[in-house]
């Protein structure tokens, strides 16, 4: 009787972290570049109550009898599927079409990821993030525009295309980075749709070097003046919700119901 009691708590936790990262997914619907969350859970170990036996001597073989012991959280999985595309339009916002990262750093050494592509220009006329993040180009060096740039735009390669004061368009060999990644699910979140790569993301270092638009490696190209949003599906995420919340209201049940016979069983003795 007490197995059930604590099957019935396991379900609950694990359908309360559910509706945690459900809760997480919804709140950010609307936030540029976030990658929605799922909960799969598995089973616990079970307790052998009799072992198996092998056909012998004219006689059936018998199973093994088990008793569950509840469920456990199997994983939180990232999915990094492809959010819609917003277009606004600005020069500085810009979009991963495909599979890779923007490289960012705070100070010029450390590298973090991201795909939400806000970007700005700062006093100093570096692309930074709006937390004042340098963006990096393949150089490994913060993306920073000459004195003498009065416009420019962004290719799909990431090549900063300037344009001077007499009018003329020339490319300053200037690459945004784009970084690909063998185990997008195994990177870390750290908040400000920042990611920090782990060992189960990318054994070795990640080469930025590659760029945008790069065929043999795989990176997306960069579409400028458009931004990519959230992939939370509402539908998903409320139906999920629903399924959770029954679930937590079944596991619930259970408890109240072994509870109800052990006060039986406590009641035999009067």
């Amino acid at each position: 009787m007490i197995r059930s009691l604590y099957s019935g708590i396991s379900g609950m936790r694990g359908f309360q972290t559910k509706l945690d990262v459900i809760g997480n997914n919804i709140a950010n619907v609307n936030t540029t570049g976030f990658k929605a969350s799922r909960v799969m859970f598995k089973d616990m170990l079970s307790q052998t109550i009799s072992g198996v036996t092998a056909p012998a001597d004219g006689r059936g073989g018998v199973n093994a009898k088990q008793i569950g012991l509840g469920s456990t959280l199997g994983s939180i999985d990232t999915l990094h599927t492809p959010g819609s595309a917003m277009t606004t339009n600005v020069v500085t916002d810009l979009r991963i079409d495909g599979d890779g990262f923007f490289v960012v750093s705070p100070d010029g050494e450390q590298q973090f990821l991201t795909r939400a592509g806000n970007f700005t220009l700062d006093s100093e006329r570096k692309l930074v993030t709006s937390d004042g993040m340098l963006v990096l180009s393949t150089d490994g060096e913060g993306v920073t525009l000459e004195e003498d740039v009065t416009a420019f735009s962004i290719s799909t390669s990431g090549e900063i295309v300037a344009i001077n004061a007499e009018g003329v368009a020339e490319g300053t060999g200037t690459f945004i980075a784009v970084a690909k990644v063998t185990n997008p699910a195994g990177l870390e979140k750290i908040g400000s749709n920042m990611y920090r790569v782990t060992p189960n993301a990318n054994l070795d270092e990640i080469d930025i070097a590659v760029g945008a638009n790069n065929t043999e490696i795989g990176t997306g190209a960069i579409i400028s003046g458009q931004l990519e949003m959230s992939n939370v599906d509402l539908t998903n995420e409320f139906t999920e919700m629903i399924v959770a919340q029954r679930g937590f209201q079944a596991n619930s049940r259970i408890i109240t119901t072994s509870d109800s016979v052990l006060e039986e069983i406590v009641n035999l003795k009067r």
